[in-house]
């Protein structure tokens, strides 16, 4: 073979390895198929979750609570567990439909509800406004978190007969037990979420010349939110927990006090009621965050909804 029939050879392979070790820049095309296939990233990872997928998510959950369920009135039906003490699902499921067909339960849920809301929204207002100034100032941290951490450490369960001593048993207690409770999950996170921000978010910032309501709206809150929301989800447990408490001590209306009612006449199925309320109600609440959640953090990398 001649030097001349090599040199197209060469050049074809100079040319391939050029191709190949270039930078996006140098090759266009190149380049724009990259800045493609990361769009389609991008876009996949943000498309919502379809129905199908959805559905098949729900029936996976539901396995283990309708096993239980069926064994439960196989076994109560067996005559295996006594009906005074554990009846049947099927009961239950009777004395709830009496309850919705009087109204009682509407009212009930109702009452507890906005007992709930009310205090959450004191206490976890207060959380909130507590949490930013410990994180934000170092001052403020030396003077109040402290004094917050000791109070922190005793059970709000245990302070509840100090308030009703206080207040009396009215609604002021009740809702002074929940705020007891849903103030320490709300100010631990927002706490935590502030100074778990990134410093080189501060230097930009700096360089932006942001004021500092700018620093405050557009850096530490975008920044502590998966924190704050996590304090939601947390303050609004620990509040629909506290009602059991507040509702159960001298209480004339709410679930808590469907329950000890039924406790007094040995009405067992409505206490079972009285128990899937509460659970029922609070995995709805902690859905509605959630989300919020899947909303608000759609845009953070990290963020896995």
């Amino acid at each position: 073979m001649s030097l001349q029939s090599e040199i197209p050879i060469l050049q074809t392979t100079v040319k391939q390895d050029h191709d190949i070790h270039s930078p996006p820049h140098s090759n266009p095309a190149a380049g724009e198929a990259a800045v493609k296939v990361t769009a389609d990233i991008v876009q996949t990872n943000r498309r919502p979750r379809s129905s199908k997928r959805w559905w098949a998510d729900l029936l996976w959950a539901s396995i283990i609570p309708v096993v239980v369920v069926v064994l439960w009135q196989w076994a109560g039906g067996a005559g295996w567990i006594s009906p005074e003490f554990m009846p049947t699902p099927w009961v239950i499921l009777k004395s709830l439909i009496h309850l919705i067909a009087s109204g009682d339960l509407a009212y009930q849920i109702g009452v507890s509800i906005q007992r709930t809301l009310l205090g959450f929204a004191i206490g976890g207002l207060l959380g909130l406004v507590f949490g930013c100034l410990t994180g934000m100032f170092r001052k403020a941290e030396y003077l109040l978190d402290p004094s917050i951490q000791v109070l922190r450490l005793v059970p709000h369960l245990a302070i509840a007969p100090l308030i009703i001593l206080w207040f009396g048993f009215g609604e002021t207690s009740k809702i002074a037990i929940i705020i007891s409770g849903s103030f320490f999950p709300m100010y631990i996170n927002t706490y935590a979420g502030i100074r778990q921000v990134d410093g080189k978010w501060f230097e930009v910032g700096k360089v932006l010349e942001f004021k500092p309501y700018q620093r405050f709206t557009r850096l530490i809150v975008p920044g502590a939110l998966p924190s704050i929301l996590l304090g939601v989800r947390l303050s609004l447990a620990v509040s629909w927990i506290s009602l059991v408490v507040a509702e159960l001590v001298g209480s004339t209306a709410g679930i808590g006090f469907m329950i000890n009612e039924a406790k007094q006449n040995s009405d067992t199925p409505v206490i079972f009621v009285g128990i899937l309320i509460f659970a029922v109600v609070g995995k709805l609440i902690d859905s509605l965050v959630r989300l919020l959640e899947r909303r608000w953090l759609h845009w953070r990398d990290s963020y896995r909804g």
